[in-house]
């Protein structure tokens, strides 16, 4: 299973963290935040600092076995309006992708907020991308809403994964 660990910021897990978004085409597309053809550091940097900076807000990254990184993981420990724990970003280098790392990261998240006496966690898909949504689904978690994500205004579906 891969292992989570927190981002140090430095510039060898900055190049690591762009090369996730670089393999990722369709999510930097779906998303319409990064160019997939020019993925800039300084503001993959920018932006998982913000994340981390958040009140509650961690950064992972996932190592396999070897210590390769294979994917990123952005958490919230609670969401200030519903008080739930969100995954705001859980992403797959994508030369790991179909090969269960996405299953297995997500399964270390649920394990890591039901050992906190979480019940639920959260996620907002955005609504242009069915394979994540098909995803999610499969897993087990389910829509429970849709509304723009805060942000960028967005459509997103959002899902619920009961932890008991």
């Amino acid at each position: 299973m891969p292992t989570l660990t927190p981002m140090g910021f430095t510039p060898d897990e900055i190049a690591e963290a762009v090369g996730i978004y670089a393999s990722n085409p369709e999510y930097c597309r779906a998303s319409g935040e990064y160019d997939p053809e020019h993925i800039a550091a300084g503001r993959v940097e920018a932006d998982l600092r913000e994340e981390a900076g958040s009140e509650g807000g961690h950064v992972l990254l996932a190592r396999d076995a070897g210590g390769r990184t294979v994917g990123l993981v952005c958490l919230l420990d609670r969401h200030p309006k519903d008080g739930y724990p969100w995954i705001g970003l859980l992403i797959v280098h994508g030369d790991q992708r179909r090969k269960g790392v996405g299953r297995l990261l997500v399964a270390a998240v649920e394990e890591r907020f039901r050992r906190q006496g979480r019940d639920g966690l959260r996620i907002a898909v955005l609504g242009n991308n069915l394979s994540a949504f098909a995803f999610w689904s499969s897993l087990g978690w389910q829509e429970i809403d849709r509304r723009p994500d805060l942000q960028f205004n967005r459509p997103c579906v959002v899902m619920h994964k009961p932890l008991s």
